[in-house]
């Protein structure tokens, strides 16, 4: 968890669903995990400082001073959430309206389970984040025995707790197009830090109060090495246009023919050229025999045990694609043991509810069960962005489009001091997981 909650509470972190249960086999590689935990501590540290990713967006933000100093200083509020590792509470600053959700690791236990890794490294990735669709992390505090990392509170829940509230359980299609197109993004810039993600799915995917998406939970993860370039778009119809520090997230849309011709005729063939180049930044190298992931997530090339890469986070947008649309996985058995055996041997199918040609097309190209035929599989998030199904989605203005739907203001009254789970001042104690 990165700030989520559990079902149908908010937080930044994510938690693991006891109905998707997350296995982690023995790996030959280096795993970059998530984590919680649990614990007060005095050696405080921003996270700006180490990662340089978050330094930038700093500038104005109130919370980066509101976070410093020390643990101390927050009161817990509520637990909104808990996983494999840890604890995720939501959490206020005296003396400002600051809200922030704060996971808490307990050292010993995570030691003792083999699992310290995970929390170590997925320190480490969320220091070098800075992207609007991923979590902040403001300060981490550490003592001998507990690790809390302090990140961004997100009230709108996840999006499974928002799909169970849709009509029949299911997104409209524009709005699974908003949400995949953000979560694509984010994709996309972790792909690009050479960060295979492994465990997307709604309960995952957060949604801020603006209503804009935040992927979290990386205790899965996965670093790797990457070395973005420039290549010739594969299609005249389409390409990316890098702009200064957005060059992870605004590629922009195509121009048109005419457009392109006015180019040309202002620019020459130089300009033109130019502007058939696209960003690829796919990790396409990275190697994992880890079995690690949630069952009706798995990759085919996971369940077989014959090793894995970046196209693994492409199938996951394939199955997270098709429940946002039909309020289902499209492999679901009557058990893990079924569910693994079609993720293999089972054709996709689609239900009778309606989607249009292009959703159907890019889930078929997202969910070929070979990774190298895989729709993302050579070029990554370039190649998915030019699918039709995208079709009028302004990547390099998506932070300023609406979504479809606002979360409330969260109802928080003050505490009622009781005895046991509470302190004396009404507050949460640390609990152990």
């Amino acid at each position: 968890m990165a700030g989520g909650g559990e079902k149908g509470e908010g937080s930044s972190a994510s938690s693991s669903s006891s109905s998707s249960a997350k296995t982690s086999g023995k790996a030959v590689e280096s795993v970059w995990r998530g984590s919680f935990g649990s614990e007060v501590s005095e050696e405080s540290t921003s996270s700006g400082g180490g990662g340089g990713g978050a330094a930038g967006r700093r500038g104005g933000d109130g919370r980066w001073a509101a976070a410093a100093g020390g643990l101390s200083k927050f009161r817990l509020v509520k637990k909104v959430g808990s996983g494999d590792i840890g604890t995720v509470y939501l959490a206020e600053v005296a003396g400002c309206d600051w809200r922030f959700a704060v996971k808490v690791m307990d050292k010993r236990a995570l030691e003792g389970r083999k699992k310290l890794l995970r929390a170590q490294t997925e320190r480490e990735i969320l220091k070098s984040l800075d992207h609007p669709f991923l979590p902040t992390l403001f300060s981490h505090f550490d003592t001998e025995s507990f690790s809390c990392l302090v990140m961004e509170f997100c009230p709108g829940g996840d999006l499974h707790a928002l799909r169970q509230r849709q009509p029949h359980k299911h997104f409209s299609e524009p709005a699974a197009k908003f949400y995949v197109a953000e979560v694509l993004l984010a994709l996309e810039y972790l792909h690009m830090l050479g960060i295979v993600y492994r465990d997307l799915k709604p309960e995952n995917v957060l949604v801020r109060e603006d209503g804009h998406i935040m992927l979290s939970d990386f205790d899965l993860s996965l670093r790797c090495h990457v070395s973005p370039t420039l290549v010739r778009a594969a299609s005249l119809s389409t390409s990316a246009a890098v702009s200064g520090s957005c060059a992870a997230t605004c590629f922009l849309s195509k121009n048109t023919k005419n457009t392109k011709k006015k180019k040309k005729k202002k620019k020459g063939s130089e300009r033109e050229e130019a502007a058939l180049l696209e960003l690829v930044a796919e990790p396409t190298g990275a190697r994992s025999m880890s079995f690690v992931g949630t069952h009706e997530y798995l990759a085919p090339e996971i369940v077989r045990g014959e090793g894995h890469g970046s196209a693994v986070d492409w199938w996951t947008l394939g199955i997270f694609l098709y429940e946002l649309l039909f309020g289902r996985t499209p492999f679901k058995g009557a058990g893990n043991r079924a569910t693994l055996f079609n993720v293999v041997g089972q054709p996709l199918k689609f239900p009778a509810a309606e989607a249009s040609v292009a959703a159907r097309d890019l889930i078929r190209g997202l969910l070929a069960k070979e990774p190298g035929h895989r729709l993302g599989g050579k070029r990554g998030a370039a190649e998915i962005k030019q699918h039709p199904f995208f079709h009028g989605v302004n990547w390099a203005l998506i932070r300023c489009a609406t979504p479809p739907e606002i979360p409330p203001p969260p109802a928080l009254p003050p505490p009622p001091r009781a005895a046991g789970a509470r302190g004396d001042d009404g507050y949460l104690d640390f609990e152990f997981f």
